[in-house]
């Protein structure tokens, strides 16, 4: 059975950093890209950022470029998203996502979801 957990969410000032995790089980994690999706209250899903099987390609939405990084340990079995200079509308709840496919065009959607990770960024 798939399985994709989310860790790392939490409450933090305009400014900070957190790190959050995806792990996975259940599939072989290393055919699959890995997304990142979030969304706020009253707002569509966003895809954030997304890497590939090998950890060799990424890809950022406009809105976080420069400022979050996603990697990747195959041997884990875990996804990394650091996200730092976190602004307040940066506020959603983060899924991690899975996939066969490429990277290309992730922001449409995945085929497997996490339950989600809050991130609130207030002072």
């Amino acid at each position: 059975q798939l399985q994709l957990v989310e860790s790392g969410g939490g409450l933090v000032r305009p400014g900070g950093s957190l790190r959050l995790s995806c792990e996975a089980s259940g599939f072989t994690f290393d055919e699959y890209s890995i997304g990142w999706f979030r969304q706020a209250p009253g707002k569509e899903r966003e895809g954030v950022s997304c890497i590939s099987s090998s950890g060799r390609r990424t890809k950022y939405a406009d809105s976080v470029k420069g400022r979050f990084t996603i990697s990747r340990d195959n041997a884990k079995n875990t996804v990394y998203l650091q996200m730092n200079s976190l602004k307040p509308e940066d506020t959603a709840v983060y899924y991690c996502a899975a996939d066969v496919s490429s990277c290309l065009e992730y922001h449409y959607g995945m085929d497997y979801y996490g339950q989600g990770t809050l991130v609130t960024v207030s002072s």
